[in-house]
């Protein structure tokens, strides 16, 4: 079985920080995710946009870490938003009744 990766490339222009992810979001690498968005926190920029387009995979650990990040993000006076949201993110999260709890930016609607 293979172990569930997460890979995150950092982008950092004027006032945003662009996370690039690929891979799975569950309880193996949620931590990782976590400790790359509280180190862009340590000096807030006024958005962290987090690239899910390359996400083929999100648990409830992934769900609640993407939660509990958006919260944190506004208590430091920063914006964090999900942009390139797949279909089958967003319908986990209409199902799951989260999708009010995020800030979702898709360029292209379909």
């Amino acid at each position: 079985m293979d172990r569930a990766e997460l890979s995150i490339t950092l982008h950092r222009t004027g006032d945003e920080v662009v996370l690039r992810l690929a891979g799975e979001i569950d309880m193996l690498t949620a931590a990782q995710l976590s400790t790359v968005v509280n180190e862009a926190l340590a000096d807030p920029p006024p958005r962290i946009v987090l690239d899910m387009g390359g996400v083929t995979f999100c648990d409830s650990q992934g769900l609640g870490t993407l939660v509990v990040l958006s919260r944190k993000a506004s208590h430091a006076q920063s914006l964090l938003v999900l942009s390139n949201v797949g279909d089958f993110l967003l319908r986990v999260l209409d199902i799951t009744g989260l999708r009010s709890a995020l800030m979702i930016k898709n360029e292209t609607a379909p």
